[in-house]
Parts: structure tokens; C-alpha cells; sequence
């Protein structure tokens, strides 16, 4: 950049005066306009303007990926207590917690739980794959939301195709580059409903969005 490429300076009086919730609907404006016609006015609009919300990524427009009727069936498993299974407790930490609580849920992590640690180390594998196994033991309708580990949903596939399982919603969503473009498809080849970012893009701050705006879509809390 040369000196007469500078951007503009910036003073006090660019900054727009607004409280949190106005610049939160201020930036939905944003997004609308900037979108146009290419996000479809349906149950997934929410969704993916509230991602593009938390990324100012408009890629997600097209890498969000939906099985058919996903939406609706994951407002339902909600409103029947679901609860959410996350992969960081970055993720967990997101999610609004009191708003899913309304409904009778929870949300959890066990990533740093002892167990998980040891049965890690004494398998050779990721502690995110051996959350899934601990969470598949629970005697409860499950959300899984991952955005960091792709082991985990390569552990879901594994345990979905064994019949261990059967979630209500996987959130597939990992960022990176090992695994993380395989193991996405891998969910999406299953009968599970999904909400998937394909390619490598995603994050603990997706997977927590969505799981928001899911629920925000059932309680109205953030209209």
C-alpha cells in the first residue's frame, strides 16, 4: 500500500452512537442489503443471517447446507427438553443457556472431564471422539454441535451406522483442514437431520450461533 492508497481517516464522528440491541438490528439491516435475493425468505433465513451475523462471512449463504425439514424438526426436539452436546466448552460457553433452559434443556461438555482425558490416552484417540461415546450413553434426546473437532463427527458417523446412536440434530460445523471437508459429508450421507458447513470454514462461534438461533426462533427473545 503507497501513501496515496491510505484509507479515508476515521474520526470520532464516523462512529455511530447506538446501544447493544440497536446494533444488532442495525447489522441484520446490513446483512439484508448486502444479501439481497440470495438468502431465500424461509425457516433457514434466521439461521444463516445470524452466522453471517457472527462471521461477516457472506460464503455461508452457500456453504450452509440443510437436510430437508431440518429446521422444524430441530425446534421440536427442543421444545421436548433436548439436550445440547458441544466439542469446546468455547461452543458451550455461546450458547444461551437460559433461553434453552426454558425449554426444559441443557447444554453440555465433557471435554475436560478426567475420564475422557484417560480413556483418550489409553485408546490413541481424540478426546472429542470419546465425548461422543460418554454423551451416547445418556438416556436423553441429543443436539450435537461441533465446531472444532472433526474426529468427533467421525465418531457420530461410526456410531449412527452401528445403530449406537440416533441424534436429534448433528450441528457440523469444524473449521480446519484435516478431515474437516471429509467428515462433514460423512453426516450429510447419513439419515440424521443436519446443519452443515461445508468446506472448511466453521468454528465454536457457528455452532453456538446456530444453536441460538434456534432457539431464538422458538421464544422470540431476539425478534
Amino acid at each position: 500500500m503507497t501513501l496515496h492508497d491510505q484509507p479515508k481517516r476515521i474520526t470520532i464522528d464516523d462512529i455511530e452512537r447506538l446501544g447493544p440491541m440497536a446494533i444488532e438490528r442495525r447489522s441484520f439491516s446490513i446483512i439484508t442489503e448486502e444479501a439481497g435475493d440470495r438468502i431465500a425468505d424461509d425457516e433457514r433465513t434466521m439461521i444463516i443471517k445470524r452466522v453471517i451475523h457472527t462471521t461477516a462471512d457472506f460464503d455461508y449463504i452457500d456453504n450452509l447446507c440443510f437436510s430437508d425439514g431440518v429446521v422444524s424438526h430441530a425446534l421440536d426436539a427442543i421444545k421436548k427438553g433436548a439436550w445440547i452436546i458441544t466439542d469446546t466448552n468455547m461452543a458451550l460457553s455461546g450458547i444461551n443457556k437460559a433461553s434453552l433452559k426454558r425449554s426444559g434443556g441443557e447444554a453440555h461438555c465433557f471435554m475436560a472431564d478426567e475420564d475422557v482425558a484417560s480413556q483418550a490416552k489409553l485408546l490413541g484417540v481424540t478426546r472429542a471422539s470419546v465425548c461422543v461415546d460418554k454423551a451416547a450413553s445418556l438416556d436423553h434426546p441429543l443436539i450435537y454441535a461441533v465446531g472444532n473437532a472433526p474426529t468427533a463427527l467421525i465418531r457420530l458417523y461410526e456410531l449412527i451406522c452401528e445403530g449406537k446412536i440416533r441424534p436429534e440434530l448433528i450441528i457440523g460445523v469444524p473449521v480446519g483442514f484435516v478431515n474437516v471437508v471429509q467428515s462433514k459429508e460423512l453426516v450429510m450421507q447419513t439419515d440424521i437431520p443436519f446443519i452443515v458447513a461445508r468446506g472448511r470454514k466453521g468454528g465454536s462461534n457457528v455452532a453456538a450461533c446456530i444453536c441460538n438461533a434456534l432457539l431464538y426462533m422458538l421464544d422470540g427473545s431476539r425478534d
